[in-house]
């Protein structure tokens, strides 16, 4: 499968937050869904290389979660944070931070916007906030643009199947 859309992040220079942007070929309510449903976000998020298992899953305000990736030389890499809000199909606001910084508190704030779009296509606006410009430039330089581009790639496939399964 080939996709006619391409995953846009936006970082502007000196400023401590980050938009990625990207359009799905399905409708608003199923890619909402694979943001939210325990058992479509192991089948689609994090590097290709990686397999994600979810540890936490304790969805709605006041919740919290945890995901592990595993590299195939067995390494994890643990992410965790705590949700605020999930207006379904609008909306996700919760905290992202990765386990493996030398030091705690690099907590980033994500608002994820869910917009319907003509044909049954869905616009995701990503805007996160970090603590401070060398945080967001830190991840940046991470390489998380693969690790986000390789993800969307994998949700076009997931969606795409799913759509195939409900006709």
């Amino acid at each position: 499968m080939t996709t006619r859309n391409q995953t846009k992040i936006v970082a502007e220079p000196g400023k401590q937050e980050l938009f990625i942007i990207r359009e799905f070929e399905a409708p608003r309510q199923l890619v909402f869904k694979a943001f939210t449903d325990r058992e479509l976000l192991p089948r689609w998020m994090g590097p290709c290389e990686m397999t994600m298992k979810i540890d936490v899953w304790e969805p709605g305000a006041g919740g919290s979660w945890r995901f592990i990736h595993t590299d195939k030389q067995g390494n994890e890499y643990g992410f965790h944070g705590v949700c605020h809000d999930e207006t379904a199909p609008e909306r996700l606001i919760r905290t992202f931070e990765f386990e493996g910084l030398p030091e705690s508190g690099h907590v980033v704030l994500e608002t994820a916007k869910f917009e319907a779009l003509p044909g049954d296509r869905t616009k995701v606006t990503i805007q996160s906030v970090f603590q401070s410009v060398a945080d967001r430039d830190g991840m940046v330089q991470s390489g998380m643009e693969r690790g986000v581009t390789d993800s969307h790639e994998s949700l076009d496939r997931l969606l795409e199947g799913e759509l195939q399964a409900s006709h």
